[in-house]
């Protein structure tokens, strides 16, 4: 699956304004990004897709030197696993 990379958001469809997956960021500065939503089509719900939307926003944070605070609860739940410590905002 082939994510595309817009301005803070990646995304599955054809622009990001057509988006039929994608998760969301603001910049909160000194290099810290504060994910606000993952949104998955109907469609598409029960495939993984918002798990691979993740991954890829881990691979970028990291390509890019990006520390990781939440508040959509779908990456507030995956934090909390303890598992990206390398890259959550304190």
């Amino acid at each position: 699956m082939n994510f595309n990379i817009g301005n803070k958001i990646i995304y599955l469809g054809d622009s990001e304004e057509n988006a039929i997956a994608k998760i969301t960021w603001e910049d909160l500065g000194n290099g810290i990004i504060n994910v606000n939503h993952t949104i998955v089509d109907e469609s598409l719900q029960g495939q993984g897709i918002a798990g691979k939307l993740f991954d890829r926003l881990i691979s970028y944070a990291k390509e890019n030197n990006l520390k990781i605070k939440a508040t959509c609860s779908y990456v507030v739940k995956k934090l909390e696993t303890g598992k990206y410590k390398d890259i959550q905002a304190l």
